[in-house]
């Protein structure tokens, strides 16, 4: 009970930190309410009351079952971020900057990455592979595909939002600057 609790809490404090940063970006619907910090306290109260009664309405509107496919689906999409970060990286390695006295695995490199994209590839296909696994699967295709529409709609309606650096106050003017 302790880590679920532990667990709980920590989805929900990542989750509204991860809906306070979208909106401090202008990238989240509804941002200017959701970027609000309490004074006394610091902390994103409508970010943190959006997840919490998120995670209440789910809770209370699915069956068990339902529940245990979210849980399934949540195992999918960490590896297809790690996935997606390796192959990234691997596509920009030779353009990044080397700094000096950096940590660098030299000669390793490309073999730990390569390495590391196997054991993803091989995780996808481990969880995604179960006919249990067929629901679990769809709903992380209907969140990208979701996310995907939702960066369409930046793109088209707010572009704005894209053409800033995360964590950079987004110009509220028209005036270009």
């Amino acid at each position: 009970m302790i880590a679920f609790f532990g667990a709980g809490t920590v989805v929900m404090a990542s989750c509204s930190r991860i809906v306070f940063a979208m909106a401090r970006d202008g990238r989240f619907p509804a941002h200017r309410l959701m970027r609000r910090v309490d004074p006394r306290t610091h902390t994103p109260i409508p970010a943190t009351i959006l997840i919490f009664v998120m995670g209440v309405a789910l809770m209370v509107a699915l069956p068990g079952d339902a529940l245990l496919q979210l849980i399934t689906a949540s195992t999918i999409i960490p590896a297809l971020v790690y996935g997606a970060t390796i192959v990234l990286y691997l596509a920009v390695r030779r353009r990044l900057d080397r700094n000096k006295g950096a940590f660098d695995l030299g000669r390793f490199e490309l073999p730990v990455a390569i390495c590391a994209l196997v054991w993803t590839v091989a995780s996808l296909v481990m969880l995604v592979s179960p006919s249990e696994a067929l629901v679990p699967s769809l709903i992380v295709v209907g969140l990208i595909v979701a996310g995907g529409l939702f960066f369409a709609g930046l793109l088209l309606f707010n572009r704005q939002a894209l053409e800033s650096e995360p964590g950079m106050p987004v110009s509220s003017g028209t005036d270009g600057g």
